[in-house]
């Protein structure tokens, strides 16, 4: 006797056990499937009636099934229902449910006799109903039986007896889309369209081994690269025998991939009998076959009938498909997620040249998968929102593209001629930038879903970041009111924490804290650096319009940004924005940096010199007006208590006091003003850039501080007039020398009245023992603290209090919104879609709403 077959079961699929009670269909589904997987009607029976043989809770109960199987459909996990399922009615929204989710239904029926099942119940406490029950569930399954395909299961198998259940295995067959096994790398070439010369061409330019062109072709690449066809291989062009012949022979030697386009499926048609017109093409294609054999036509018609409508590969980070491919259809198969990767998806109605007007569902695009596509000739290949269209339009006098995966480097060669006038012209009337027609909607547009609710955001150097939902509500307000273009939004700044509170002395901060930490967290080397009495800024800066427009799809305004941490305008109006980014970029160009840095655009971390040019409203509501009231009301007093002291020798300590706290006032009065000057034109501010944190194709976190301060003294140098560089020093921790003289760096800078410095570890992202470490620990000085704690913090019981203060939560918080930063700008600098750099800098502002004195 020969071993049964397997019963094959997609493994993305929605699975419908048939059976009378007493079948066995429960103990069958826990042999085969895993208890996650299993969806059984009564156990949802009890879910909703607290009774799982309570009949009258059914329609909740399948309710309650189908919408828990929906969910785990479109998560791409297999569900199993395990419930009678004999009527056609029972199984119809169960196959209305996977045709929804773009998933195969599958029916595995257990035909067992009716006697059996009856006497299984009987000896089942739960089951005492009347025999009719299993009698008349037995027939309607038995009456199901030769309209279970034409309900819609595409696979049904059928178990007659106790011992074909007991040998049934299950075997779990993988989609033919399928492919995350399949790492590449790859060369994913856009539509050919028969142009055979400028194919050959471009496969040479990609590294390709080509021989006995063009009857008798191999290709195949010394690293082991493999081509990716998407579809359309022939019509219009003037060789699509070669195309195909080519195309055929690779794929079979395991050098290529292909998915069909719509003009290969035409032609398919075609070639099988069917009444096709000949047009848009296919005219040409068809003279050029006649040359050729029957048994040619034959394999090209059996090749194109065996191309799948698109694949998944690498691990899902990459989708392919003639036209495209949304999220929802990625991996699954149905008549409408083939017609979707064959011809896209349309409004509905007509453009000026009478062609469908295409829906730009790429401007939607949320997935994780990369996906790579053609159908639509466009003349510029262009990202958008981690999709890209490469077909430009070869056929029509463009250029054939490929995508080189996984670097994302694209490689084109010219069309040697236009071959077929494009019924639509490719590059806009009038002239122009052609890339704005190829674009369709904005893809840069965002999305209120991508950013509210509690969000986790992934991390590189941090893990996981959560958001909190009444977090980002607050943000959601800020950034939609009052932050710049987001497109121009790439980072925000981290805030910095403190050192620990100095255990003794007369102060709240000292260097030896800050010291102290690094080495604990095993860094050996520091630099000191000179906190700037200034406003943080974040400056991107492009070198020209095309610059401008082609990494950030900003076509007017200045040729940048500057923003506050927080990222608003730094300057209410356009025009000082416009001069200050213009004074960057000439210095840019006088210190060669461009051209070092082989960019047309840089992100700087700065501070904006003075601190009122930003400030000042602050500075007139809050510390002019304290200080004024506090001096003279203070003055007064003293004055009062000096005369009753000349009296009366007890009024001497009060008066004492009230002296104290008048100097401390005046002290408070000198450290604002300080950070104060009149800004009239840009030839008032300075400004102090420390961190080149991203240029194109680099994020400079793995350069160490050394390179930022050099590459940044060099704007100073060109233009000291207006950039101050940032004293500092490098200390080494193991050396108490060393670190003495990092503690006198402080000391004459705080004692001449500066802010104090940040102290920061000399490689940009270090681990210690316990995990990420600090960028960088803020020591601020005791006369600039008047500003934070107040005039009087010094005085021995407030210091006492302050002393108690934890710096804990303020770190975590710090570390948190640096990762995030980071990510912002890898997101950016890798080329990722505007809503995933978006998603980590509204990150950092959410963050800001966290409860931590604001004082730290």
């Amino acid at each position: 006797m020969s071993e049964p077959k397997p019963l094959v079961v997609p493994s993305l699929s929605l699975v419908v056990l048939v059976g009378a009670s007493g079948s066995g269909k429960s103990t069958f589904a826990r042999a085969h499937f895993k208890p996650t997987e299993i969806l059984s009607s009564d156990h949802y029976r009890g879910v909703v009636s607290d009774d799982e043989n309570d009949q009258a809770a059914s329609a909740d109960a399948f309710e309650v099934l189908r919408f828990i199987a929906g969910k785990r459909l479109a998560a791409g996990r297999l569900a199993v229902v395990d419930a009678t399922n004999v009527q056609p009615d029972a199984r119809r929204p169960l196959v209305a449910l996977a045709r929804e989710h773009h998933v195969l239904p599958v029916a595995i029926v257990l035909d067992l006799p009716e006697k059996l099942c009856r006497a299984r119940n009987a000896g089942r406490p739960d089951r005492q109903f009347g025999p009719h029950v299993v009698r008349g569930q037995s027939r309607e399954l038995r009456r199901s039986l030769r309209e279970l395909r034409r309900e819609g299961f595409r696979y049904v198998h059928v178990l007659s007896s106790p011992e074909e259940v007991a040998a049934a295995t299950i075997e779990r067959q993988r989609l033919w889309t399928d492919r995350r096994d399949d790492h590449g790398p790859f060369d994913i070439i856009g539509d050919v369209h028969g142009c055979f010369d400028e194919l050959v061409e471009l496969l040479e330019a990609l590294g390709y081994r080509l021989e006995g062109l063009p009857d008798a072709p191999r290709a195949s690449h010394p690293e082991g690269r493999r081509a990716l066809f998407l579809g359309d291989l022939v019509d219009r062009g003037p060789r699509s025998p070669d195309v195909l012949r080519l195309a055929m022979g690779m794929v079979e030697a395991g050098a290529a991939i292909c998915v069909p386009g719509n003009h290969d499926v035409k032609l398919l048609k075609k070639l099988r009998g069917r009444d096709v017109r000949a047009t848009h093409g296919l005219e040409l294609t068809l003279a050029q076959l006649e040359v050729e054999t029957d048994e040619f036509k034959a394999k090209a018609a059996d090749f194109i009938d065996g191309l799948v409508s698109h694949y998944v590969l690498d691990d899902g980070n990459l989708a392919v498909a003639h036209a495209g491919v949304k999220e929802a259809f990625q991996g699954r198969g149905s008549g409408a997620v083939r017609e979707f990767c064959l011809y896209g998806e349309t409004t509905g109605e007509t453009d000026e040249y009478g062609l469908p007007v295409r829906y730009n569902w790429a401007s939607e695009y949320r997935g994780k998968a990369m996906v790579v596509y053609g159908h639509t000739p466009t003349t510029v290949a262009e990202w958008e929102n981690r999709t890209i269209c490469i077909d430009t339009g070869c056929v029509f006098g463009g250029a054939l593209t490929a995508l080189r995966y996984p670097e994302r480097e694209l490689v084109e060669v010219k069309a040697r001629r236009v071959y077929y006038e494009p019924q639509k012209p490719l590059a806009p009337r009038g002239g122009g930038d052609p890339r704005a027609e190829s674009r369709g909607q904005a893809g840069d547009g965002l999305d209120i879903d991508d950013v509210r609710g509690r969000r986790a955001i992934r991390t590189r150097v941090h893990g996981m970041v959560t958001i909190r939902e009444e977090n980002a509500a607050a943000a959601l307000e800020a950034m939609s009111r009052f932050a710049v273009d987001p497109r121009w939004l790439i980072y925000l700044p981290p805030t910095m924490s403190p050192s620990e509170t100095a255990k003794d002395g007369g102060l709240l901060e000292h260097p030896r804290e800050a010291f102290a930490y690094f080495r604990q967290n095993g860094v050996g080397r520091v630099v000191c650096e000179e906190k700037h009495m200034g406003s943080r800024a974040v400056l991107v800066v492009c070198r020209d319009e095309a610059a401008r427009q082609r990494r950030f799809r900003v076509d007017e305004g200045p040729l940048g940004v500057c923003v506050t941490r927080t990222g608003r305008p730094f300057f209410p109006d356009e025009a000082r924005s416009r001069e200050l980014i213009d004074r960057v970029r000439a210095a840019m160009d006088r210190a060669d940096l461009w051209t070092e840095l082989r960019t047309d655009w840089v992100c700087l971390d700065a501070e904006l010199l003075p601190w009122s040019a930003k400030a000042q409203d602050l500075l007139r509501g809050q510390y002019a007006a304290v200080g004024a009231s506090g001096r003279a009301s203070l003055g007064a007093a003293v004055g009062a208590l000096s005369m009753a002291a000349a009296r009366d020798e007890s009024a001497r300590p009060l008066l004492e006091r009230h002296a104290a706290r008048e100097a401390a006032m005046d002290g408070y009065v000198a450290a604002y003003r300080r950070y104060c000057w009149p800004v009239r034109s840009l030839a008032d501010l300075r400004l102090a850039p420390f961190h080149l944190l991203a240029s194109e194709g680099a994020v400079h976190a793995s350069r160490d501080h050394g390179f930022h301060l050099r590459q940044l003294g060099r704007l100073c140098e060109v233009d000291p007039g207006f950039f101050v560089p940032t004293p500092h020093r490098v200390v080494d921790l193991s050396d108490p020398q060393s670190e003495a003289q990092g503690v006198a760096f402080w000391t004459e800078r705080v004692e001449r009245g500066g802010e104090g410095m940040v102290v920061k570890s000399w490689e940009w992202v270090v681990r210690g023992p316990r995990g990420l470490v600090q960028p960088a620990i803020k020591c601020r000085g005791p006369e600039y603290l008047r500003i934070i704690y107040g005039p009087e913090y010094l005085m021995p019981p407030h210091l006492a209090r302050l002393r108690s203060r934890s710096v804990s939560s303020k770190r975590a918080l710090a570390l948190r919104e640096y990762a995030l930063g980071l990510e912002a700008l890898h997101r950016f600098v890798e080329g990722e879609p505007l809503h995933r750099v978006h998603e980590c800098v509204f990150g950092v502002l959410a963050l800001e709403s966290e409860p931590i004195d604001p004082r730290l």
